[in-house]
């Protein structure tokens, strides 16, 4: 019964899951589960495809990764077609490899970061990220506008320099002191420096010695800021050595007088005078002393200093003693020989307008500057402010 029946072929199981997914011959493959790389500077294209179960592995719930926590440090690709000019207008751009990230929006299931392209096209610069350098577009009110307050500031702190007090009164003492230099090295320059630059005061010194005249224009200048010092031949009608206070001032008085009298300097014209004389301080102890006497008729001072002493040997004394005659007619207010002389006359190294530099280490000069300079500040607080 059982071997007359029919037989009847074995045929393999197959599930009926793979018989209804399996494609038919000549048909493309699936899709693969990521979504293909596309360009880096093309828009992100994310194709969600149905996930096929793994045949070899058992089923299990669904895993989603985490979203990204920074922008993506791998996953770019650089073409050769890559330029960094491009999408900047034409224009090189100020940061070439630092690209600006955005997060693209996530719709429906979360992807592998791997999935998420990071365009690095020029219209995200605009994104508002942190790390986005903008870039000056070059407009030219803005740059017109920069450069007209650049000048305009430098302009005004030129002008505020010049203007600023200190400032002048550096620049004037700078400009006193390269021209002492000129005139000590050149005092024949002394009357053109002099009148080019030496200000509304304007004094005359009664005397064409340069010791007198430098000292007391570099005391008035340093008093003043500006001066303006030249000498005038005056006369004192006394003897060449006065001796005594009263023959000092006579003789300095008398050279402002007489250059007044002849019309060298006019009736209204500030003076200053200078003359030397010996007197007898101590018994038998000589020193030579220098007057100083300032005067203005215009605002009505006059005034009177004197040197510092400086000591006289006696002998030298006694020789210009002995060298003037007894009816010598200016005997009166002095001596026929001056102690210069004298002592030129014995030590013959020594110059006899300025021995004092061999007895005291002190110049004639030095000694009138310090005079001068204690005249002319006392004249500058007697003065009106609008004098000044």
């Amino acid at each position: 019964m059982i071997s007359s029946l029919p037989s009847v072929p074995s045929t393999p199981f197959v599930p009926s899951a793979a018989i209804s997914t399996s494609a038919p011959l000549g048909a493309a493959s699936p899709p693969s589960v990521t979504a293909p790389m596309t360009s880096a500077f093309g828009s992100p294209v994310t194709q969600l495809s149905p996930a096929l179960p793994s045949l070899s592995s058992a089923p299990g719930p669904p895993v989603f990764s985490a979203p990204p926590t920074g922008p993506p440090i791998s996953g770019f690709s650089m073409t050769s077609t890559y330029d960094i000019t491009k999408g900047h207008a034409g224009r090189a751009p100020q940061t070439p490899l630092m690209p600006s990230y955005t997060a693209l929006p996530v719709t429906g299931a979360l992807t592998s970061p791997l999935s998420q392209q990071v365009p690095m096209s020029a219209p995200t610069l605009a994104s508002g990220s942190s790390i986005t350098f903008p870039e000056d577009h070059g407009d030219p009110q803005g740059v017109g506008v920069h450069n007209e307050t650049s000048g305009g500031g430098l302009w005004g702190f030129i002008k505020g320099v010049a203007g600023n007090p200190v400032v002048k009164s550096v620049l004037d003492k700078t400009k006193h002191s390269v021209e002492t230099m000129i005139t000590t090295l050149d005092p024949g320059m002394a009357p053109y420096i002099s009148k080019e630059s030496g200000g509304e005061l304007d004094i005359v010194v009664t005397s064409v010695k340069e010791i007198k005249v430098a000292a007391v224009r570099e005391a008035f200048q340093d008093v003043f800021g500006m001066a303006t010092v030249t000498g005038e031949g005056g006369q004192s009608n006394i003897a060449p050595q006065p001796v005594g206070y009263a023959a000092g001032l006579k003789g300095a008085q008398e050279r402002i007088d007489s250059l007044r009298r002849t019309g060298i300097i006019h009736q209204k014209q500030p003076a200053v005078s200078v003359e030397s004389f010996i007197a007898e301080l101590l018994p038998d102890k000589w020193f030579d002393i220098s007057c100083l006497i300032m005067e203005d008729p215009v605002h009505g001072i006059h005034l009177e200093t004197f040197t510092q002493a400086t000591p006289i040997p006696l002998e030298y004394i006694q020789q210009a003693q002995t060298l003037t005659p007894p009816d010598y007619n200016l005997r009166w207010s002095g001596l026929l020989v001056t102690v210069g002389e004298v002592i030129a006359k014995n030590l013959l190294h020594v110059n006899h307008t300025d021995w004092h530099m061999a007895f005291t280490g002190m110049s004639r000069q030095q000694m009138i500057y310090s005079a001068a300079k204690a005249i002319a500040g006392m004249y500058k607080q007697r003065l009106p402010q609008r004098a000044i």
